[in-house]
């Protein structure tokens, strides 16, 4: 018997270049509930919030898929909170706290409620994240050497 808080846990994220931010949430969640699923964004859905992964779905999913924390990955379609919930019936959500408090959120949380469905906020990993990676990146690349 396990004595983990959760029984079916569900996060998300697009995983692009994967950091500490993104391990420290998979281990989080995972030491919560005795199976984790993650949703990997799609390349489409990344588009779609006008951006771009720099490294492709299916490698990003593999990725993931390969972390010890994580049970099981699945693509993710669209960002239907509740159309994951009917698919999957986790009992709780694990997100960053850089979205507690916003608009979607707390809209996610009125939803989950009249389910039995928890969301759980873990405290953002601070100094680092795909974005900032890719202006390190970029600066980088544009730096015009000395000869």
């Amino acid at each position: 018997m396990s004595n983990k808080k959760y029984k079916l846990g569900y996060t998300t994220g697009v995983f692009d270049l994967f950091h500490i931010g993104h391990l420290n949430l998979l281990r989080k969640a995972k030491a919560m509930c005795d199976y984790l699923i993650v949703g990997v964004s799609t390349d489409d859905l990344v588009a779609y919030k006008n951006k771009k992964a720099i490294i492709p779905f299916e490698e990003r999913i593999e990725i993931v898929r390969s972390i010890c924390f994580v049970d099981d990955a699945v693509a993710q379609y669209n960002m239907d909170k509740l159309e994951a919930w009917e698919k999957y019936k986790f009992d709780a959500m694990f997100v960053g706290d850089d979205w507690k408090n916003s608009p979607k959120w707390n809209q996610f949380e009125e939803q989950f409620k009249k389910i039995n469905v928890d969301i759980v906020y873990f405290p953002y990993t601070k100094g680092t994240s795909s974005t900032l990676i890719n202006e390190v990146l970029l600066n980088l690349r544009n730096e015009v050497l000395p000869k």
